[in-house]
């Protein structure tokens, strides 16, 4: 069940309101950024997704194929959402910072489920061998 979640970053200069169903499912990652980021993320799409303040205080990173708009807060430099485009999930897609939400309960987070994507082999229907780390 989706309910509204409200995140920003560290400084609060971006802010965002997303309707997510966390309990359907959350992801880790083992790419070469989001193993450095630890990213722990949730799947929104774009109608799911609003940027309430912000917009001029975002800057983007991206590498590789280029696919994901990997973004962040030009002062604080916290990454609280990203934004890509995937067939597999319907087109443009955004990829949310659990530990970003600022109202979610310690009791929620913990009872969360975690899925786990093997992206440092470009598996992403795979976990990887090791997931203690993420």
């Amino acid at each position: 069940m989706k309910k509204t979640y409200h995140g920003s970053c560290h400084c609060g200069a971006v802010a965002y309101e997303a309707d997510l169903d966390l309990q359907g499912g959350t992801f880790k990652c083992n790419c070469s950024i989001c193993k450095k980021k630890r990213n722990w993320l949730a799947v929104a799409t774009p109608a799911d997704f609003r940027l309430t303040s912000g917009e001029g205080s975002i800057g983007e990173y991206q590498f590789g194929p280029r696919i994901l708009h990997h973004l962040f807060c030009k002062s604080c430099g916290i990454s609280s959402f990203n934004w890509g485009e995937n067939p597999a999930l319907g087109g443009k897609f955004y990829a949310i910072s659990v530990s970003c939400l600022d109202d979610t309960t310690d009791e929620e987070l913990a009872s969360l489920p975690v899925g786990y994507f093997d992206g440092r082999d470009d598996r992403f229907d795979h976990a990887p061998e090791e997931t203690r780390y993420l």
